[in-house]
């Protein structure tokens, strides 16, 4: 479901291919179970609606997830 902070494809396609130069390369045990643009969606609703991270909507990745992507 799209939030009014979600990313549109527009925004998507030019906010992607920055992604690799400025998130630092982490060693990977497994793969995630979420696309870098639903993290960020879950990150961007957060500091839109200044809603606590537990608060979160249960279709965006869990809220623990998307904090420590923010943090």
């Amino acid at each position: 479901m799209p939030y009014s902070s979600s990313l549109t494809d527009e925004e998507w396609e030019i906010l992607e291919p920055l992604l690799p130069t400025i998130l630092p390369a982490k060693k990977q045990t497994r793969p995630s179970n979420w696309t870098k643009r639903e993290l960020l969606d879950g990150i961007f609703y957060q500091l839109k609606n200044g809603c606590n991270w537990e608060d979160l909507p249960k279709d965006l990745p869990p809220y623990s997830t998307v904090y420590w992507h923010y943090k």
